[in-house]
């Protein structure tokens, strides 16, 4: 949903940059920083904390939260494998970071006082447009700028009038695919939980909230799955 509810870290943060600036004569109104903001870099701040504190006491006889950052990466080495191939995995750091931020940030509207950031157009065009951009610099990177662009003209140049629309209107449209699949559901998933809360309390919205749990981690699972189809599409050999 996107969080247009006060939420009680964003009011305190708000109040005190306002009286920060009012020190230097700077009047300020409304928000300085959006809550969808804040609770971003949150999720990116408790993914940061949770690997620099786990990575410390790493050994040879893995404990179990070893075993749950290989499981982490080998989840996303698997999706790397499937899709790109053993040469992708100089991207799991990268799809990793946005697969983890996306969850973690889909599962923060399920804490009190908390909303999540995905529920918010703007979180999920940015994640999207970072994607886009990201997967095209490699394939200039593979191909050079001329042989990238070579692949959008299809099979042989005379027939780019025909394949290069496609390949632009294909191209543009997964942005908006993106950012808009995992707004939505993320988006009405905390609406209904807020509805169902409204209505009946405590007990009623605990089914949802389990389902949601779920349906967050399978979102963040799409989002990686089709940013590595793009990057393979990107990269290879023929496009």
């Amino acid at each position: 949903m996107e969080i247009e509810h006060p939420l009680i870290l964003s009011v305190w943060l708000n109040a005190f940059l306002h009286k920060g600036f009012a020190l230097f004569g700077w009047h300020t109104e409304g928000d300085i920083v959006p809550p969808y903001i804040l609770m971003a870099f949150l999720s990116a701040l408790l993914i940061v904390l949770f690997f620099k504190l786990t990575v410390k006491n790493l050994s040879l006889f893995p404990g179990k939260i070893q075993n749950l950052l290989e499981m982490i990466y080998r989840f996303f080495q698997g999706i790397v494998d499937d899709f790109i191939g053993h040469d992708g995995r100089r991207f799991i750091p990268v799809l990793g970071t946005l697969g983890m931020f996306i969850v973690v940030s889909n599962l923060l509207g399920l804490f009190p006082e908390m909303g999540s950031p995905t529920a918010n157009l703007n979180v999920t065009a940015g994640c999207a447009l970072f994607i886009f951009f990201y997967y095209h610099s490699q394939g200039i990177r593979k191909h050079g700028f001329l042989g990238y662009l070579r692949t959008f003209c299809g099979p042989a140049l005379w027939m780019a009038p025909i394949f290069a629309p496609i390949e632009l209107i294909s191209h543009f449209s997964r942005p908006l695919s993106l950012s808009i699949r995992l707004f939505c559901n993320i988006f009405g998933e905390d609406l209904v939980i807020i509805i169902i809360a409204t209505l009946v309390p405590f007990i009623a919205p605990l089914p949802i909230m389990a389902l949601a749990i779920i349906t967050s981690v399978l979102q963040g699972m799409i989002f990686v799955i089709l940013s590595a189809i793009y990057l393979s599409g990107a990269i290879a050999e023929e496009h």
